[in-house]
């Protein structure tokens, strides 16, 4: 059986399950966007509230990155996954419960504290099956879960939104809480029970095919170095900061675009469908992306053109004010914002490896995620002083900018890849 045989058979029992649990894990993140329409009124939030708030997610998410990480590769991916996914479907069911900003303050930072650890956690188990080279093309397909998390998701909540108002004792936005919090709740049991730790566990790979994907894995002959060389690691920091300039602009358009649509005087229905439009292009644009980094074996370039399509188009939003015509800029943002992604998410492991590598790809995921707590933040607090979302996206594409010029200057310190094995279709 040959290796890109072997790679698909892997990802087609891995990656949708993962993906699903992805949208579950997405999806209760950035809900709060969707809530917002309807409970801000409710609980006394008002723009710079509402923004803080959402972006407290990312200051727990922060702390926890790092140890959570780590633990998983102590602990197994299978166990750890298990707890991250129980403990946030949990938390994110409380919100429907907040009464007001410091309660809805609270319940975002222990949302980020018990999610902490997923994503990059995800990331580190790629590795676990994947080379380097091939790489892009399944995080693309992981990642993708994320779009489709706002493809289904946002007509899901506004569907809930429009229709829950009269069902029982709780209000329309405690629902949307409370239904989109239950499957990460269940899926935590699936995943016990699905999810193998590493390659070596799993039940349906011949011996033959484990040996193949072991043997492709180690041929990337990472250093595996402790903890601490993997968090002092300059590159790793350089990483974070380019990160971080996506992270803004992703969570600032993603957790504020319902309202921005709505402002156009669509209801909370048709901001629904409005929303999912641009997330139907972006899915097929990174995959495809994704899949020419791998054949052409260069990351930088890929990186840097979609963030460069992102930051003029994020310009352009500025610029264009509330109309269609914004909305439309901003599907091109988040095109080049998720193509650049799912090939940044290459990088950090091509040069560690082992406890160093789960403790780098932690690190940089959660300073980046900081962006995620200003990117609303700042959106709320410059709406509130100007009335508008101008200079908001002007920053955002700024932000978009640095992170081009870092990964230039980093580019000369990252090993070239080894010939890609493309997935068999």
């Amino acid at each position: 059986m040959s290796e890109a045989a072997v790679f698909s058979k892997c990802a087609w029992r891995l990656i949708p399950f993962m993906g699903l649990l992805y949208v579950a894990n997405f999806l209760d993140r950035v809900n709060v966007g969707f809530a917002a329409l309807a409970m801000n009124a409710d609980i006394g939030l008002n723009a710079e509230a509402y923004g803080l708030g959402a972006g407290m997610f990312f200051i727990g998410y922060f702390f926890f990155e790092v140890p959570s990480n780590v633990a998983m590769e102590k602990f197994g991916a299978r166990f750890w996954i298990f707890r991250i996914m129980l403990s946030w479907g949990v938390v994110s069911m409380a919100t429907a419960f907040a009464t007001g900003p410091v309660s809805f303050f609270v319940l975002r930072f222990l949302l980020g504290a018990c999610e902490a650890g997923f994503f990059p956690g995800m990331i580190l188990y790629l590795t676990y099956w994947f080379p380097a080279a091939t790489r892009a093309q399944f995080n693309a397909l992981f990642l993708s879960a994320i779009v489709v998390a706002n493809i289904f998701g946002a007509p899901l909540s506004g569907y809930v939104l429009h229709a829950a108002g009269g069902w029982g004792i709780f209000k329309n936005w405690q629902w949307l809480f409370l239904i989109e919090g239950l499957p990460s709740c269940i899926l935590a049991f699936a995943a016990l029970f699905y999810l193998p730790s590493k390659p070596e566990n799993a039940k349906w790979l011949s011996a033959e095919e484990k040996r193949i994907v072991t043997a492709a894995v180690a041929r990337d002959d990472l250093p595996h170095h402790d903890l601490r060389t993997g968090l002092s690691d300059i590159r790793v920091w350089l990483l974070a900061l380019a990160d971080f300039g996506i992270i803004i602009a992703l969570y600032g358009i993603g957790l504020w675009l319902p309202q921005i649509v709505k402002s156009l005087g669509f209801d909370d229905l048709q901001t629904g469908f409005v929303v999912a439009v641009p997330y139907v292009a972006t899915m097929i644009a990174m995959i495809a992306w994704a899949r020419i980094s791998d054949a052409r074996g260069e990351r930088i370039r890929h990186i840097v053109q979609p963030a460069l399509l992102a930051a003029v188009s994020l310009a352009a939003a500025a610029i264009l004010g509330a109309s269609l015509w914004s909305v439309l800029a901003l599907t091109l943002a988040t095109i080049g914002i998720y193509a650049a992604l799912v090939v940044f998410w290459t990088l950090p492991q091509s040069f560690l490896g082992g406890t160093a590598a789960a403790g780098a790809i932690a690190l940089v995921n959660s300073v980046a995620n900081l962006g995620g707590f200003l990117g609303p933040t700042i959106v709320g607090y410059l709406k509130a002083a100007t009335g508008t979302y101008t200079a908001a996206m002007g920053i955002f594409a700024a932000g978009l900018i640095m992170t081009i010029v870092v990964l230039w200057t980093v580019s000369r310190s990252i090993p070239a890849l080894k010939p890609a094995v493309m997935l068999e279709r």
